[in-house]
């Protein structure tokens, strides 16, 4: 089960969906005692999951308790969250989720607390369900009985607050970036003025100033509401700033730390290195990375140029009454790039600046509103048996555009990671999303195999192979995402945010095997606002600045 639901009448998120009671009752051990939150012995099992996703975990929150909730990837914050939010399990009793212990909002099961949690998912996708953005920020408020007129004070007041009073409450989210639907999501779930925010990695797809705005929105809601916060995050500076208590979950279950921010991340505390050992940020600290052999790219083969490219999040019409014929504006234009075999190029910049829009049209998936994208190479990785050195001149056929490939010929020779992992699984367990692509590209069933126990044992997937990949954590997903792009052995590797919900140590291990395939000559672009993983793989920074024909909003 995904945690995409969507908010109905009765139930205690913004996009959430009724929850059986806990498989243990209350009694005594249950009471509230004037928490808001109880937790004891509680843990979570995902059906086809080799452990437990969470748990056993024992833990109370107090009314107005600010808490940044910490932990490896895999340790269970997301599931926590969810079950604190009511939203974990369905009505249905083959939902494939195992909950035993007790877990307690204002002395209730969390699916009977109407109203007073609110869940911000790691997915902004999951968080936008109306076709406004007035609508999607009103349709919690509304789920809970709210006066309409008190609704219509909550939507300006709630856009504001995250950063986008400047936004029309008519746009269509369909237009949103990814950042933006973050911050129209965090409006949404501020309109219900939850007593407990539960948030999921809420600055993740954010630029760091955008990043900043948010910590200081929901900064201020705490203080002027007396809401209780947890907190999920990886940028832990600011928000160790605006949080009072840190509990660090640990690997196998259960909690590693618990204490005042302060004491649990300062750089003398004994706990310091079993956090850094188990893959926990640490304020100030950059993970060691696998460096780069060294091997220059200078004068290597262009694998990927374009001419004069302009591009556009609009979907193709034949014909616009309000935008004559075609209908569709540039985003960005005027771009000609080249990356050559060996190289890394980081597109950076603004939210709502065109970042992932020009990273799908580079990928092929999206056709150009106006200019080319040319791409040089052959099928496979440089040196292996689909590509053994052969390159096309670019621009010297009209099949070096990848939009006009066939998508057998496209994953062969250009590895795409999108910014939501979960818009790119198509089987139903982890090794199948990585056999999937080399069979698609006609490898055979031996070099499957060995394709996708390598790349299981690279991410530290190997226990999780049969696992459903929807039920992975969402550091997880985004490693199966990028091990199944890999798996066709593409020259050139599009990613989109490919540090989102990475602990520590994953992250380090994803620069190193990023590194690895720069080394070997494949060339990778990244979609990113994580200028330390920029720096790590020695990436060249293309900056994009929204242009006149963006998204406008506060910072877009």
């Amino acid at each position: 089960m995904t945690d995409s639901h969507r908010g109905e009448p009765g139930t205690s998120g913004r996009h959430t969906a009724p929850a059986p009671p806990p498989a243990s009752s209350g009694g005594a051990a249950g009471e509230s005692g004037g928490h808001l939150v109880v937790v004891e012995n509680y843990s979570v099992l995902h059906e086809g999951a080799p452990a437990p996703s969470l748990g056993p975990v024992t833990l109370r929150i107090a009314p107005g308790e600010r808490v940044l909730l910490l932990g490896p990837s895999g340790s269970g914050k997301s599931t926590l969250l969810a079950a604190l939010a009511g939203v974990l399990t369905s009505e249905s009793a083959d939902d494939g989720v195992q909950e035993s212990g007790i877990i307690r909002l204002r002395g209730a099961h969390p699916s009977e607390a109407r109203g007073t949690a609110g869940l911000m998912h790691q997915d902004p996708e999951s968080q936008v369900v109306m076709a406004t953005v007035g609508r999607d920020v009103a349709f919690g408020p509304e789920n809970l009985g709210v006066d309409p007129a008190e609704i219509r004070r909550r939507i300006p007041a709630s856009l504001e607050a995250v950063g986008l009073a400047g936004m029309d409450p008519d746009r269509s989210t369909g237009r949103l970036s990814g950042g933006q639907k973050q911050r129209v999501g965090l409006a949404g779930l501020l309109a219900m003025e939850p007593e407990l925010l539960l948030l999921d990695e809420p600055t993740a797809n954010l630029d760091p100033e955008g990043a900043r705005d948010v910590v200081a929105a929901v900064d201020a809601v705490c203080r002027e509401r007396g809401s209780a916060l947890v907190v999920v995050e990886h940028r832990l500076e600011d928000w160790a700033r605006m949080t009072e208590r840190a509990v660090v979950l640990a690997p196998g279950g259960g909690i590693l730390a618990d204490g005042p921010v302060a004491e649990v991340l300062a750089e003398d505390s004994p706990m310091r290195p079993v956090l850094r050992k188990a893959g926990v940020w640490l304020p100030g600290e950059t993970p060691d990375v696998r460096p780069r052999s060294g091997a220059a790219v200078q004068g290597a083969d262009v694998v990927l140029r374009t001419v004069d490219l302009s591009v556009t999040r609009d979907p193709k019409r034949r014909w616009s009454i309000r935008r004559g014929e075609s209908g569709r504006r540039a985003i960005q234009a005027g771009l000609n790039l080249e990356v050559r075999r060996g190289e890394a190029l980081a597109i950076m910049g603004e939210n709502g600046a065109g970042k992932s829009t020009l990273a799908l049209t580079l990928a092929g998936l999206l056709e150009p509103l106006a200019g080319r994208v040319e791409a040089g190479m052959g099928p496979g990785r440089p040196g292996t048996a689909g590509n053994p050195g052969h390159r096309q001149t670019p621009g010297s056929t009209a099949r070096s555009e990848p939009f006009h490939w066939r998508a057998s010929d496209l994953i062969r020779r250009i590895g795409t990671v999108f910014q939501n992992p979960e818009h790119q699984f198509v089987t139903s367990t982890v090794a199948g999303e990585l056999e999937h692509g080399p069979r698609l590209a006609g490898m055979p069933e031996e070099e499957v195999a060995s394709i996708r126990d390598r790349l299981l044992a690279q991410l530290g997937l190997e226990d999780r192979a049969e696992q459903q990949p929807f039920t992975l954590s969402g550091g997880q997903k985004r490693r199966l995402s990028v091990a199944s792009a890999l798996a066709a052995a593409p020259g050139l590797l599009i990613v989109d945010e490919p540090t989102f919900g990475q602990d520590a140590r994953t992250w380090a291990e994803l620069a190193g095997l990023f590194n690895a395939l720069l080394d070997e000559g494949v060339a990778v672009i990244a979609v990113t606002h994580d200028a330390a993983f920029a720096d790590a793989i020695g990436a060249r920074v293309l900056r994009l600045a929204a242009t006149a024909d963006a998204p406008q909003g506060g910072r877009p």
